[in-house]
């Protein structure tokens, strides 16, 4: 009886951390381009909430993630599926002025989407 009883736990134990979402690393890509009317913001900072489908506010300290956009604005993550915000904040030097803003995604496994950030003064 001890052995039925540690198998099932084993194999709950196997399931439940198989399912894994709203985290990075996974199987599904987010990718897209920082833009301020249409211009691409360079080396902006997406920062990333799991789990999270409103906005959770510009203290980026209750992110819990982040990824940094290239010279030409694009960035790139992979991740599980889930509810995920995404905040970005740049620098525009025509301006010049610091940018932001945001949108919130759901990822399904093995999805990539393209999701490009509009960012506004």
């Amino acid at each position: 009886m001890k052995h039925i009883i540690l198998c099932v736990s084993l194999i709950t134990l196997f399931f439940i951390g198989a399912c894994k979402k709203n985290q990075l690393g996974g199987s599904s890509e987010i990718s897209g381009t920082v833009a301020h009317h249409g211009k691409p913001i360079p080396n902006a900072v997406v920062y990333i909430k799991f789990n999270a489908t409103e906005f959770p506010g510009d203290d980026v300290s209750l992110y819990n993630a982040q990824v940094n956009a290239d010279a030409n604005g694009a960035y790139s993550f992979k991740c599980y599926k889930g509810s995920y915000y995404f905040y970005a904040v740049g620098f525009d030097s025509s301006l010049p002025a610091t940018v932001s803003g945001g949108l919130s995604l759901k990822p399904r496994t093995n999805e990539k989407i393209k999701a490009d950030l509009a960012v506004t003064e």
